[in-house]
């Protein structure tokens, strides 16, 4: 058994019930649980009071930082790190920067899927991530799940792959080339092999699967009811897809099926506490007051929704519906970044911005409600009682911030709401189930320079033989 110390925070947040803020805040760690959380001086008498009354075995000095639970993303696209800036950079919408990218896409491999998931994860984590659902929906040239899996564990981050799909292509009136797509019951055996070799619904899981069929407009309404099904056999298996993305999803899902995108999630039995989707920008108002009513999660990506023109998620509405919601950096090539508190702080930005038959509030998302999203929101959506906040039996998942340099100068009125005010920084220390990952804002045990020499040769191979630049 290991006891970690750590101590002096300026203030410690642990977004418990009651929201406490802790000056001078402090935790133990016992292997990888939370044991108790107070002052600094009540943390150490608590460990001065036990049994066997022995120092810690690693004690950590966190004065000038914030502590916070560590953050949670929700939605992301990690292979899509080789191929950064393709369509962003001049404007595209997503159905047409979906065709620009797909027959890049087409080229990757099982080493292409592996190296960009440990370039993505590596940033994710040096961003304050500590848990990352990823969507991984094609899988050419013999790519599989277990290639971005084996990169979570290198990294050593809590993750949530989805087992994605796509098997509606061209010739069938789908969005991708049928080279990306796959037979529907390849998707399914698949998906079940997957869930039990791999998925874990234990209390401070690493590893727990998802299914996910990739959007309305890549796969059929038997895929989307059998992976349902098939993810309804297994404990704590939720279900995620993108939903209600773009005015253009909306048209295609009242010509193809004469339905609005959430009504069809409906018609498939795709709404509960298991499912969770990406996106969310177009409900309307009975749509919202259904989602909170069935319990659906949402996860909201700023960014990847400005880059794309998708439009502005309503995410203030939801919340006061009691929506559940949670934030996500979305793939890096409809983000161009993987900066989990850059993206809290793009939420709260752009809840405050008015859009039609929404005025302009500056009061409309708060920086400790965007903090909130990103940590309490992001555990109930993945549906975790075990993370997201900082509390004696959780699990040892936090991550420290300093606030006592050049970017934070000023910020001593109140140190929380700085991190996300300020200009997001990078995480100063990150602890994933017990064990330290980022001390000193460097990742322990990883060369990430040989391992970005080797991402971007993959990337411009991938580029050459797609004929793109």
């Amino acid at each position: 058994m290991t006891t970690l110390f750590l101590k002096n925070a300026d203030v410690l947040v642990t977004m418990d019930a009651d929201r406490r803020e802790i000056k001078d805040g402090g935790l133990v760690v016992r292997d990888n649980v939370i044991q108790a959380v107070g002052t600094s001086h009540e943390v150490e008498a608590w460990l001065a009071g036990q049994p066997d009354a022995l120092p810690p075995d690693r004690t950590i000095n966190a004065g000038g930082t914030v502590v916070l639970p560590g953050l949670i993303n929700c939605h992301h696209h990690l292979y899509q790190t080789l191929t950064r800036t393709v369509g962003t950079g001049g404007g595209m919408v997503l159905f047409d920067w979906l065709k620009t990218l797909y027959p890049i896409w087409a080229e990757m491999d099982s080493e292409a899927v592996h190296v960009s998931a440990k370039v993505g994860l590596s940033e994710m984590v040096l961003s304050g991530a500590t848990t990352v659902a990823d969507h991984l929906y094609l899988f050419p040239n013999g790519a599989t799940l277990d290639d971005e899996i084996r990169a979570a564990q290198e990294v050593r981050v809590r993750f949530h792959p989805t087992r994605g799909s796509m098997s509606l292509g061209e010739s069938q009136g789908g969005l991708p080339p049928d080279r990306v797509c796959d037979s529907e019951d390849h998707i399914l055996k698949d998906s079940q092999r997957v869930i039990e070799r791999f998925h874990d619904p234990e209390p401070y899981s690493m590893l727990r699967i998802a299914l996910a069929p990739c959007s309305p407009f890549s796969v059929t309404t038997d895929l989307m009811r059998e992976s349902a099904e098939l993810a309804r056999h297994y404990p704590l298996v939720n279900l995620h897809t993108h939903l209600a993305e773009t005015k253009d999803e909306d048209r295609f899902c009242l010509e193809m099926f004469g339905m609005r995108p959430v009504e069809y999630a409906e018609s498939v039995d795709w709404l509960g506490e298991d499912v969770w989707f990406a996106h969310m920008v177009h409900p309307n108002q009975a749509e919202i007051k259904q989602l909170g009513h069935t319990h659906t999660g949402i996860c909201h990506c700023p960014t990847s929704n400005m880059i794309l023109a998708s439009g502005i998620a309503p995410i203030r509405e939801m919340l006061d519906n009691r929506v559940r919601v949670a934030l996500g950096v979305d793939g890096s090539a409809s983000n161009d970044g993987n900066h989990m508190l850059g993206e809290a702080r793009q939420a709260m930005l752009l809840q405050r911005v008015g859009w039609p038959g929404f005025e302009s509030r500056a009061d409309r998302l708060s920086a400790r409600e965007a903090l909130e999203l990103a940590t309490r929101g992001g555990a109930q959506v993945l549906r975790r009682d075990d993370i997201g906040s900082l509390e004696p039996g959780k699990a040892a998942d936090f991550v420290a911030f300093r606030i006592d340099d050049l970017t934070h100068a000023g910020g001593l009125s109140d140190p929380v709401a700085t991190l996300v005010t300020c200009t997001p920084s990078r995480v100063w220390l990150s602890v994933i189930n017990g064990r330290i990952i980022v001390e000193d804002s460097e990742l322990q045990a990883l060369d990430l320079g040989s391992l970005i020499e080797r991402h971007n040769q993959i990337s411009r191979g991938m580029l050459e033989r797609a004929g793109v630049g």
